[in-house]
């Protein structure tokens, strides 16, 4: 009786492998096995640090026009900075689930819920009084000025030049005269 029972665990355990690699019957049904089914699935489970999937760091503009950046990434932690600067561009540095740290051209770091970003690019002239031009060289006729601090639109950026919006202005500039995008990055 001894040997019986063993061979039956034996072939019970044959045809679990069999089950759990899949196994096919005689009218081609393939059946998965239930131990594969008992498992979590790694693509149901959303990593946090990844909650929207797109790249990091990466640009985006402020939706409203007060943001309090938080020091950790929930309602409860404490307020550390306020932006009150509508469109202003910043940077997403870190993800965790709906929470996305932030950097402005400045350096300050904070916690804001995804609600209060934009997708939408923008610019921050930085440094001094800078020229928008009509076409994307430093020859082409003068379309504005723009003073430090002024936020815009990006529109699109091709190697050293990039097409923004100022106050109703449009024109193209030197990448390096705004804050808001990568070097060398292309932005259609």
């Amino acid at each position: 009786m001894l040997v019986r029972r063993s061979v039956l665990a034996m072939l019970a355990l044959t045809m679990g492998l069999g089950a759990v690699c899949g196994s096919a019957v005689p009218g081609g049904t393939v059946f998965a096995g239930a131990a594969l089914a008992a498992e979590p699935r790694t693509e149901n489970r959303k990593d946090p640090t990844r909650a929207s999937g797109l790249p990091i760091p990466r640009f985006v503009t402020v939706r409203v026009g007060e943001v309090n950046l938080r020091s950790g990434p929930n309602g409860s932690y404490p307020i550390e900075w306020v932006f009150r600067r509508k469109d202003m561009p910043v940077e997403i540095i870190q993800e965790f689930d709906t929470w996305r740290r932030i950097r402005d051209w400045e350096g300050a770091e904070g916690w804001v819920h995804q609600s209060a970003l934009s997708g939408r690019r923008g610019v921050l002239i930085v440094g001094q009084t800078r020229t928008v031009h009509e076409a994307p060289r430093s020859d082409s006729p003068v379309a504005a000025r723009a003073e430090p601090g002024v936020i815009g639109s990006l529109k699109k950026c091709r190697d050293d030049w990039c097409e923004v919006e100022l106050k109703g202005y449009r024109g193209w500039m030197k990448r390096a005269d705004f804050w808001g995008t990568y070097a060398g990055e292309r932005i259609e």
